[in-house]
């Protein structure tokens, strides 16, 4: 086991668009939280991340969600400890205004700020924000982007001339000093490129453990191709329960509320993505409502059902406190120290994960790390 296996951190999720008892489309209908109280009720899902252990939060960037800077800017204001896990896509704006916006939030909210690179991989979606560069194209612009971000934040003057950016005399006024994490995630070899070379923490869906072992060789490779080494995440959803019948049925309870035309829509609308991640969430979950919640069950105790209901990640762990902790374990083996977790709803299930699941994650890591240290 390595040493970063021994001691992960533990992420929950910020959802923007409101919160509901299961996973909806992606349009805006299934919101149960008024707008003018979304602050409100996204502070309360974040303290009560807090008070279940969590170390961050995650918020996603997209043309239907709240600004991530902003929203999270007034959450960190309500908050003590967690971190926010704020979204960006360097294809949107100047890397120097990225690097003075991180700077502003670590100064205002003590350090408190991991930049997560979101490249976009929905070109309709990419339109809308008046982006018009295919895939791999948008990659490179991430990287030109990472190229100038990640040493502005260090205090760095920056001159850059590169197909993309072009930057004379960049420089932050007195930046702060703590540190700034950059994730990472994109499934397609130019990505893995990309965070090879630029990432911090290189962030996979969560996949079988085979699928999820080959993939961060894949990424170690490239990585020590340059003389790097990165850290490895997870994002899952995770429904956990006393026992694994209560998990189980929780799970059906969610399938069997979804909608066959919702549905439809939600596959219709990923099918036209070009997110190379999204394909491999895609494959796992088929196009078509089951008949019983187990035929999506693609290893144990993980289930593919929730992407039949939303875009990004569509992967859960299903089980008693003991089986998740024990798969999370299984993961963190693999190499994973950063796991970002959500489930609905989200205040409520940040307090039963972080009470129920991320002890016993610790108590088992820890005493394998001691039993490895004394052996």
């Amino acid at each position: 086991m390595s040493e970063t296996a021994s001691s992960p951190r533990f992420h929950w999720f910020l959802p923007p668009r409101g919160d509901a008892m299961a996973p909806g489309p992606f349009a805006r209908g299934h919101e149960s939280v008024p707008e003018s109280g979304l602050v409100d009720y996204l502070s309360e899902v974040a303290l009560a991340a807090e008070q279940g252990g969590f170390d961050g939060a995650l918020t996603p960037v997209g043309i239907n969600c709240p600004d991530p800077w902003v929203l999270c800017s007034a959450i960190a204001a309500r908050t003590e400890h967690l971190s926010f896990i704020v979204a960006l896509r360097p294809s949107l704006q100047s890397a120097t205004l990225v690097a003075q916006q991180a700077d502003t939030f670590r100064r205002l909210h003590d350090g408190r700020i991991i930049l997560n690179v979101v490249t976009g991989g929905d070109p309709a979606e990419q339109a809308g924000y008046g982006v018009h560069v295919p895939h791999d194209e948008r990659y490179d612009i991430t990287e030109e982007a990472l190229q100038a971000i990640r040493p502005l934040l260090a205090g760095e003057q920056v001159d850059l001339e590169g197909r993309h950016l072009h930057l004379v005399g960049a420089q932050l006024v007195e930046p702060g000093t703590s540190r700034v994490p950059l994730f990472f995630g994109g499934a397609s070899p130019k990505a893995v490129e990309v965070a090879a070379a630029q990432a911090d923490t290189y962030l996979l869906w969560g996949e079988p453990l085979a699928d999820i072992a080959e993939r961060i060789e894949t990424v170690r490779t490239a990585a020590a191709a340059v003389g790097r080494e990165l850290d490895y995440g997870l994002r899952l959803h995770v429904i956990s329960r006393d026992t694994a019948e209560e998990a189980w049925q929780v799970a059906a309870e969610i399938r069997s509320g979804f909608d066959a035309e919702a549905v439809a829509a939600v596959q219709q609308h990923k099918a036209t993505m070009d997110s190379v991640g999204q394909a491999r969430m895609g494959a796992l979950h088929g196009t078509e409502i089951p008949a019983d919640v187990s035929d999506l069950v693609i290893g144990p105790n993980l289930w593919a059902g929730i992407g039949l209901m939303r875009e990004g990640v569509g992967t859960a762990l299903v089980g008693s406190h003991e089986e998740v902790a024990d798969r999370l374990v299984e993961y963190a083996d693999l190499g994973i120290s950063e796991f970002i977790f959500s489930s609905y709803p989200h205040r409520e299930e940040a307090l039963r994960v972080g009470r129920e699941v991320i002890p016993r994650v610790r108590e088992r890591l820890g005493a394998a790390a001691r039993v490895t240290v004394g052996a």
